[in-house]
């Protein structure tokens, strides 16, 4: 088989600059890991339930910080817990979450809220809730079979 000159060229710029991104990409991850960004702490995802804050999910007024309310989620085989919480309109809230098994997402429509979640690491997210209503919280990262189940309520009242 004969190839002109260029074609040849052309075939090693291609080959040669695929080559590049994949040890590019490649050495990255590698490097820097593969870890979630916003996951700075690490903790033991079979012993979520004895760990603190998660030990006790659910919604906790908090005192001396940036923010004035703390939301703990455990999520775990298409449930969030708890399944429903209640905070105040233009509170600052901080929103900590894991889970115990596989990935989930944390996504309150209608907000900005949305976090992944990955075993054994701590996800944060804070914000300002400004509108008065009731957000769906759905998991936006498919989990299984009863993925579509996998729901919780944020309650914004006044």
């Amino acid at each position: 088989m004969h190839m002109h000159k260029y074609e040849k060229w052309w075939l090693t710029f291609g080959v040669g600059s695929l080559v590049l991104f994949l040890v590019i990409v490649g050495f990255s991850a590698f490097h820097y890991g593969s870890h979630p960004p916003s996951a700075k702490v690490y903790i033991d995802p079979e012993r979520v339930d004895e760990i603190a804050p998660f030990n006790n999910p659910g919604v906790h007024k908090v005192e001396g910080k940036d923010w004035d309310y703390e939301v703990v989620f455990v999520a775990s085989a298409f449930y969030y817990n708890p399944p429903e919480i209640e905070v105040p309109l233009d509170a600052k809230v901080k929103f900590i979450a894991t889970t115990k098994d596989v990935v989930h997402g944390f996504q309150v429509a209608g907000t900005n809220i949305n976090m992944m979640l990955e075993p054994g690491y701590v996800s944060e997210f804070v914000t300002t809730v400004d509108k008065s209503g009731e957000y769906l919280i759905l998991c936006n990262e498919y989990c299984g079979i009863g993925h579509s189940t996998m729901t919780s309520m944020l309650k914004v009242v006044e």
